[in-house]
């Protein structure tokens, strides 16, 4: 085939083609066309496959001839493709009525923090603005760090308070947050401030205000001259700062093998505003802070000198401050698996953690 008769043949498959694309309707007849057209055996794409029937000094410019060619039909393709497509999409959305597709989508339904969380944030964040960083330990814990390091030696009776869940590997699953006080002091030594949020676990009966599994916020203030006096007012500017109120307290002795003295510092019964219940046991207090001066043999345990550093520690339950600050009555409501006794206070807690 000559120069000149091939030219008039791509001219004639351009003209044929264009003329088929203004009749085809659908991007599956478009498909089928584009093939009979452009395909190996299509009536441009054979074309590509006579080259080598020319003489070699006529090749290059036959296969740019046709190359050429084969890009204008393909970008006449690309254009009904689009141009069918866009007429699909508008039958479709006027089938199914109105329908703008710039607009913002519907936004998901989204859930709420638990009410312990929302209230260990709240502790996180007034323990940092008083220069606290926030630490963490295992839950499976060593009998060391459980126990002996917080004064607590293996003929302690104190270890009969305490019913521990043991595990098979010699470890316990940890009874309170303390364990954390020797691992930050031989982590950090003095002076040090820390807070750890965690999750305990005692072998206990379970009633309105008991639970075998619980949170607690553990607290270690270490530093020169630190006195009782100190402690109570951490504990006072902590329960105001969560209850977003003025908190009626009372502290009464208690004893803890880990410091030397010991208090208890109890809150006003938010449920029954101190007239007496289930969840008080009708004494009108509430028992959230354990705390006191951290004993001389713990802090020689975290290689501190009890001679020049003194300091505190509080073991504050975050889950009966939870209850006390959302008014929920039973403690066990809050492991359960049923959410639904939950769910107005948890709507509160997002507004809360929002603001």
């Amino acid at each position: 085939m000559e120069l000149e008769q091939l030219s008039a043949t791509i001219a004639q498959i351009e003209e044929q083609t264009e003329a088929a694309l203004k009749e085809v309707t659908s991007v599956e007849t478009l498909r089928g066309l584009e093939s009979s057209v452009l395909g190996r055996a299509g009536s441009l794409g054979s074309l590509l496959a006579r080259i080598k029937e020319y003489p070699p000094d006529q090749r290059g410019k036959v296969g740019k001839t046709v190359n050429t060619a084969k890009g204008r039909l393909q970008k006449a393709f690309s254009a009904r493709k689009a141009e069918l497509e866009a007429a699909a999409s508008a039958a479709e959305a006027s089938a199914a009525g109105a329908f703008d597709p710039t607009l913002t989508g519907c936004r998901g339904m989204m859930g709420s923090p638990h009410p312990v969380t929302a209230v260990q944030w709240e502790i996180e964040r007034a323990f940092e603005r008083l220069g606290f960083t926030v630490e963490a330990g295992p839950e499976m814990e060593t009998e060391y760090y459980n126990f002996e390091a917080l004064n607590i030696p293996q003929d302690h009776p104190a270890r009969d308070i305490q019913d521990t869940f043991w595990l098979t590997n010699g470890k316990c699953l940890r009874t309170q947050t303390s364990p954390v006080q020797i691992r930050a002091m031989e982590k950090f030594g003095p002076p040090l401030r820390v807070i750890v949020p965690g999750r305990c676990f005692r072998y206990e009966t379970l009633d309105a205000s008991h639970e075998n599994t619980f949170h607690q916020v553990e607290g270690l203030l270490i530093d020169r001259d630190i006195s009782i006096a100190n402690l109570i007012a951490t504990a006072q500017t902590l329960l105001s700062e969560v209850m977003k109120r003025e908190v009626k307290v009372r502290t009464r002795p208690g004893y803890f093998p880990f410091v030397e003295p010991g208090i208890e510092i109890d809150m006003n019964c938010q449920i029954c505003g101190g007239e007496g219940c289930p969840t008080c046991k009708n004494s009108g207090w509430i028992e959230v802070l354990p705390a006191g001066m951290v004993h001389p043999n713990v802090l020689r345990a975290g290689g501190i000198d009890p001679d020049q550093w003194s300091g505190f520690a509080f073991g504050l339950g975050l889950t009966r401050l939870a209850m006390m600050k959302y008014g929920i009555r039973d403690i066990r409501v809050l492991n359960a698996g049923d959410i639904r006794p939950l769910v107005g206070v948890q709507r509160l807690c997002g507004r809360i953690i929002k603001e």
